[in-house]
């Protein structure tokens, strides 16, 4: 057989087929996200047993599970693409992925089918996360396969670039169907048609990979006999592999997997639970940045192929660690200035008896908090106020501290009386005004209730007293729209994107290049997908507990700096370059 000329350029027909690869995996994301940006509704579609926190968390959790499983999909499909091919095996993954998702838009709910419904949901989610973990290497493997030798990491980035507009599309279709329905229509039926027009994504992405031609370097290992038997023997069981699996976890994907995550999905988490920005407001300048900063996934590929792939990569975690604190403060004097200014001036302490704290993170809202020190944590974690702090002698009542005042969390007997008095005062006068106002009469009456129980009224004190104290202190209930500097928020957004582009963009080409030939779809595949599913989804969740528990708003941020900088550092010590690696040698 006629020697593969590598070095050749990529015809026409190559082309072809790497962009019809790239469209397949934009669809198969798409898939993927429509069920995490419409979680809300799924929670009040399928976990309507439940409570609507609870109902909530579960939905969450059923996202999560598509993550978890994402290793076991890249050790199954993996094994048959080193096996069979890569053509054959990817094609199987769009059909579940695409399957399963259509069938998510027909599904009865729990008010039709009881708890079969989210049972037969779940399954679904699993077969996408399995469907997706063998999606990738199929993909990545493909492309780097079919390109020439100096612009592997040229052609690999466009696969980079389908999560981004995959993520995008998904954005897409349900703001136009819910633009189209009206949102009353959207929450009870019009959910179900990005779910169900994702059937005709699939057509056109099957159609498109019937088409296609097997990888060469596959083709020609299959002609020579040369195929694994037993490729998770050759790669796990095999200390000489099983190391660079290792290292190209800890010393690559991890580190990519929470920078990218921290671009594109922490950062609009941060937006508006933090920074208290409108939903669709937040939505939109992600939407621009993620415009601006895509076309850089081809940049940093292309750069790739001519400086290398692991200078990059390293660069991005290491800029991550090293800029994102300051680069999150940024972010929130541009798109909350008030709440910026506020913290600077008046910071809030909570003085409490450690023993009485609990561990705050709480997301289904199930736990009743008790104690002085976990209700002044909940209410300050409710209203997304960062705080610190500080020890008091054992058996004293918690207060916080706003700026110079101090709020009592179980108010005296004197300040419930003076509020008491103050109430009734306010109450009086609203009678005497003319015309009556019949709503703040009614308030007024109501909060002389309150006050007048005994189970309520410290609440209702302390809630009170800690509202005013931080008006006061300038701190805002969200953030004001006249206020928000557009332009500043899009450029940060955009530098973020930016880094998830410096270690995602070249990471396709640099794992393909790690593994032989004939374990490789096998061998990249687990180390990218526990690297991205672990380490990268399971982002948010842990951040937000880190954030629940310390009190501040930027802790959360320790996590990606921490497993960055741990990449960084192995990375450069251990993981070798890859750029002008044979791609067709076995061994």
């Amino acid at each position: 057989m006629a020697t593969l000329d590598v070095n050749r350029p990529m015809s026409a027909e190559e082309k072809k087929v790497i962009f019809a690869s790239s469209l397949g995996t934009v669809f198969e994301w798409y898939d993927f996200y429509l069920y995490g940006s419409l979680a809300a509704i799924i929670a009040k579609q399928f976990f309507s047993g439940l409570d609507a926190g609870s109902a909530f968390i579960f939905a969450l959790l059923a996202f999560a599970a598509g993550f978890i499983v994402r290793p076991f999909g890249a050790i199954f499909f993996g094994r048959l693409g080193d096996m069979i091919g890569r053509k054959y095996t990817f094609l199987v993954t769009i059909l579940i992925m695409g399957l399963s998702t259509f069938i998510v838009g027909i599904l009865p709910n729990y008010a039709s089918i009881g708890v079969a419904a989210p049972v037969i949901l779940i399954g679904l989610r699993l077969l996408q996360g399995l469907a997706l973990g063998g999606e990738y290497g199929g993909a990545a493997t493909y492309v780097a396969e079919h390109a020439p030798h100096d612009k592997r990491g040229a052609y690999t980035s466009w696969i980079q670039t389908t999560a981004t507009l995959g993520l995008f599309l998904s954005l897409m279709v349900i703001l136009g169907t819910r633009t189209w329905v009206g949102e009353e229509a959207f929450a009870d039926w019009g959910w179900r048609v990005p779910f169900i027009v994702s059937i005709l994504l699939l057509a056109v992405s099957v159609y498109i990979r019937l088409s296609m031609n097997e990888s060469p370097a596959f083709a020609k290992m299959k002609s020579e006999g040369k195929t694994s038997k037993a490729p998770l023997t050759e790669s796990f069981g095999q200390w000489k592999n099983l190391k660079i699996v290792i290292l190209a976890l800890i010393g690559l994907t991890a580190g990519q997997a929470v920078v990218w995550y921290s671009g594109q999905f922490y950062a609009l988490f941060f937006l508006t639970q933090s920074l208290k920005v409108d939903g669709a407001t937040a939505n939109l300048f992600v939407a621009a940045s993620l415009i601006i900063g895509t076309p850089f996934f081809i940049i940093f590929g292309s750069l790739s192929d001519k400086i290398g792939r692991k200078p990059i990569i390293m660069a991005g975690c290491l800029l991550a660690v090293l800029t994102y604190f300051p680069v999150f403060e940024a972010l929130t004097k541009a798109a909350n200035p008030d709440l910026h200014a506020a913290q600077q001036k008046s910071q809030v302490v909570v003085v409490a008896d450690p023993s009485e704290c609990s561990f705050q993170f709480n997301p289904t809202g199930t736990v009743k908090f008790t104690s002085s020190c976990d209700v002044g944590k909940q209410r300050l974690a409710a209203g997304s106020v960062s705080y610190v702090n500080e020890t008091a002698p054992k058996g004293t009542p918690a207060v916080i501290k706003v700026g110079d005042k101090v709020i009592n969390v179980f108010p005296t007997p004197e300040e419930i009386a003076a509020a008491k008095t103050a109430a009734e005062t306010k109450l009086e006068g609203l009678k005497a005004a003319s015309p009556v106002d019949e709503k703040a009469v009614a308030a007024a009456e109501t909060a002389i209730k309150n006050l007048s129980d005994d189970k309520k009224n410290k609440d209702a004190v302390f809630s009170a007293n800690l509202s005013g104290a931080l008006k006061e202190a300038g701190y805002p209930t969200k953030a004001d729209p006249a206020k928000v500097n557009k332009v500043m928020v899009i450029i940060i957004l955009t530098y973020l994107v930016i880094l998830v582009t410096m270690v995602y963009g070249p990471i396709a080409a640099m794992l393909v290049e790690m593994f032989p030939t004939r374990i490789r779809y096998t061998s990249m595949s687990l180390p990218y997908h526990i690297g991205n599913g672990w380490f990268g989804g399971l982002l948010p969740t842990t951040a937000f507990a880190i954030v629940a528990q310390t009190g501040n708003m930027y802790n959360g941020l320790w996590y990606p700096i921490i497993v960055a900088g741990m990449t960084f550092v192995i990375g450069m010590l251990f993981v070798k370059e890859t750029k002008d690696v044979d791609i067709y040698a076995n061994d």
